[in-house]
Protein backbone atom coordinates (compact mmCIF):
# COMPACT_ATOMS: atom_id res chain seq x y z
CA UNK A 1 0.00 0.00 0.00
CA UNK A 2 1.83 2.74 -1.21
CA UNK A 3 1.20 6.77 -0.11
CA UNK A 4 -2.19 5.70 1.77
CA UNK A 5 -4.01 4.49 -1.30
CA UNK A 6 -7.51 3.36 0.17
CA UNK A 7 -6.97 0.92 -2.90
CA UNK A 8 -4.94 -2.28 -3.71
CA UNK A 9 -3.14 -2.07 -7.21
CA UNK A 10 -4.16 -4.22 -9.82
CA UNK A 11 -6.11 -2.53 -12.99
CA UNK A 12 -9.42 -2.61 -13.45
CA UNK A 13 -10.19 -5.64 -10.69
CA UNK A 14 -8.69 -3.65 -7.78
CA UNK A 15 -9.78 -3.85 -4.34
CA UNK A 16 -10.22 -1.48 -1.41
CA UNK A 17 -7.94 -1.76 1.30
CA UNK A 18 -10.24 -2.34 3.87
CA UNK A 19 -7.68 -2.47 6.70
CA UNK A 20 -7.13 1.28 5.73
CA UNK A 21 -8.30 3.72 7.97
CA UNK A 22 -9.47 5.61 5.53
CA UNK A 23 -10.66 3.02 3.39
CA UNK A 24 -14.71 3.67 2.26
CA UNK A 25 -15.92 0.10 2.64
CA UNK A 26 -14.66 -0.32 6.39
CA UNK A 27 -16.71 2.63 7.03
CA UNK A 28 -19.99 0.54 5.48
CA UNK A 29 -18.35 -2.92 7.49
CA UNK A 30 -18.58 -0.25 10.80
CA UNK A 31 -22.36 0.73 10.18
CA UNK A 32 -23.44 -2.74 9.27
CA UNK A 33 -21.52 -4.27 12.29
CA UNK A 34 -22.02 -1.51 14.70
CA UNK A 35 -24.22 -2.06 17.87
CA UNK A 36 -27.21 -1.17 16.22
CA UNK A 37 -26.70 -1.87 12.03
CA UNK A 38 -26.89 -5.61 12.02
CA UNK A 39 -30.09 -5.23 14.27
CA UNK A 40 -31.85 -2.25 11.96
CA UNK A 41 -30.84 -4.59 8.90
CA UNK A 42 -32.45 -8.18 10.38
CA UNK A 43 -35.63 -6.19 11.35
CA UNK A 44 -36.30 -5.06 8.04
CA UNK A 45 -35.64 -8.39 5.89
CA UNK A 46 -39.07 -8.89 6.60
CA UNK A 47 -40.96 -6.00 5.76
CA UNK A 48 -40.73 -2.16 5.05
CA UNK A 49 -41.30 -0.66 8.75
CA UNK A 50 -42.17 2.87 10.08
CA UNK A 51 -39.73 4.28 12.59
CA UNK A 52 -41.73 3.62 15.43
CA UNK A 53 -42.38 -0.01 14.07
CA UNK A 54 -38.81 -0.28 13.54
CA UNK A 55 -37.85 1.26 17.25
CA UNK A 56 -40.39 -1.26 18.86
CA UNK A 57 -38.48 -4.44 16.67
CA UNK A 58 -35.37 -3.44 17.35
CA UNK A 59 -35.68 -3.45 21.66
CA UNK A 60 -33.07 -1.41 23.30
CA UNK A 61 -32.43 1.29 20.82
CA UNK A 62 -33.45 4.70 21.57
CA UNK A 63 -35.15 7.17 19.06
CA UNK A 64 -32.14 8.94 18.36
CA UNK A 65 -29.30 6.06 17.86
CA UNK A 66 -32.33 4.68 15.70
CA UNK A 67 -32.26 7.81 13.63
CA UNK A 68 -28.36 8.05 13.53
CA UNK A 69 -27.94 4.56 12.55
CA UNK A 70 -30.87 5.07 9.31
CA UNK A 71 -29.11 7.61 8.80
CA UNK A 72 -25.49 6.33 8.12
CA UNK A 73 -27.63 3.00 6.62
CA UNK A 74 -29.35 5.41 3.83
CA UNK A 75 -26.26 7.46 2.71
CA UNK A 76 -24.61 3.88 2.68
CA UNK A 77 -27.54 2.86 0.52
CA UNK A 78 -28.23 -0.03 2.37
CA UNK A 79 -31.74 1.07 3.37
CA UNK A 80 -34.27 3.28 1.44
CA UNK A 81 -36.27 5.86 3.18
CA UNK A 82 -39.59 7.30 2.18
CA UNK A 83 -41.82 10.79 3.49
CA UNK A 84 -45.55 10.51 2.74
CA UNK A 85 -46.69 14.37 3.25
CA UNK A 86 -48.96 13.81 5.80
CA UNK A 87 -49.43 15.46 9.23
CA UNK A 88 -47.29 14.07 10.99
CA UNK A 89 -45.08 13.20 8.13
CA UNK A 90 -45.22 8.73 8.33
CA UNK A 91 -41.60 7.49 7.52
CA UNK A 92 -40.74 3.95 6.13
CA UNK A 93 -37.67 2.41 5.96
CA UNK A 94 -37.02 -0.96 3.63
CA UNK A 95 -34.11 -2.30 2.29
CA UNK A 96 -32.40 -1.84 -0.68
CA UNK A 97 -31.10 -4.35 -3.60
CA UNK A 98 -27.40 -3.70 -1.79
CA UNK A 99 -28.74 -3.89 2.06
CA UNK A 100 -31.04 -7.37 0.69
CA UNK A 101 -27.60 -8.77 -0.33
CA UNK A 102 -25.86 -7.20 2.72
CA UNK A 103 -28.12 -8.78 5.41
CA UNK A 104 -28.34 -12.23 4.02
CA UNK A 105 -25.10 -13.48 5.48
CA UNK A 106 -25.74 -11.70 8.81
CA UNK A 107 -29.32 -13.33 9.23
CA UNK A 108 -27.48 -16.59 8.12
CA UNK A 109 -25.64 -15.91 10.78
CA UNK A 110 -28.01 -14.71 13.02
CA UNK A 111 -29.97 -18.22 12.70
CA UNK A 112 -27.03 -19.83 12.91
CA UNK A 113 -26.38 -18.86 16.72
CA UNK A 114 -30.02 -19.34 17.37
CA UNK A 115 -30.17 -22.91 16.34
CA UNK A 116 -27.04 -23.74 18.22
CA UNK A 117 -28.64 -22.23 21.57
CA UNK A 118 -30.16 -24.49 23.41
CA UNK A 119 -34.02 -24.49 23.77
CA UNK A 120 -35.13 -21.40 25.40
CA UNK A 121 -37.59 -21.92 28.63
CA UNK A 122 -40.42 -19.91 28.73
CA UNK A 123 -39.62 -17.20 31.40
CA UNK A 124 -42.91 -15.47 31.88
CA UNK A 125 -43.98 -14.43 35.84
Amino acid sequence: MAGGSQFAQGGPAARYEVFHTDCPARDVVDHVTGRWGIWVLISLRGNDLRFFELRDSVRGISEKMLSQTLRVLVEDDLVWRRVEPTTPPQVTYGLTPFGREVGQPLTDLFDLITRRLPPREDVRT
